[in-house]
């Protein structure tokens, strides 16, 4: 009864265990990789970066005393990381691109418009053919998306 006992609560270890180790590495590997990329951005003081939010493979970082900000696609098809200087920038705003015919959302842009040239960049933040769960994570995106821009506008209007 004992072996039996024993050996259940080791299978039962192993099944809690694996899991646990394998999300913590991968945190872990995120983690490192998102500090590399605030690195790059700004070598000597990454930590300034004081506001970071990640859903659904994209990680959102601002610097909201020196106005930086930076938009990091871990998406498997498109791994990117876009920098904006928000010091340089007059406006910004949620451009969504709806599928023709129906309300479907299948595109999400931060649209950052530059004081100096009035030149417009456009990110790209979500896009439906990326996807893997679809209109799930459309929703989510868009409500984060939403979140994110109120605090880009609130660091230009500073």
């Amino acid at each position: 009864m004992e072996t039996t006992t024993t050996i259940m609560g080791i299978v039962i270890l192993i099944i809690v265990a694996i899991p646990v180790y394998f999300s913590a590495r991968s945190s872990a590997a995120s983690k490192t990789r998102i500090l590399n990329i605030k690195k790059r951005f700004n070598p000597n003081h990454p930590e300034d970066f004081d506001l970071t939010e990640s859903i659904n493979n994209k990680t959102l970082t601002i610097d909201q005393k020196n106005n930086k900000f930076i938009l990091m696609n871990f998406n498997p098809n498109q791994q990117e990381s876009t920098y904006v200087d928000l010091n340089t920038i007059a406006s910004s705003k949620l451009i969504p691109t709806t599928d023709a015919g129906s309300d479907t959302i299948i595109k999400i842009d931060f649209e950052f418009q530059e004081k100096e040239t009035s030149k417009k960049i456009l990110i790209p933040f979500y896009d439906f053919d990326d996807d893997r769960i679809k209109q799930i994570s459309v929703y989510q995106d868009h409500q984060f998306a939403k979140k994110w821009l109120k605090i880009i506008q609130d660091s230009i209007s500073r």
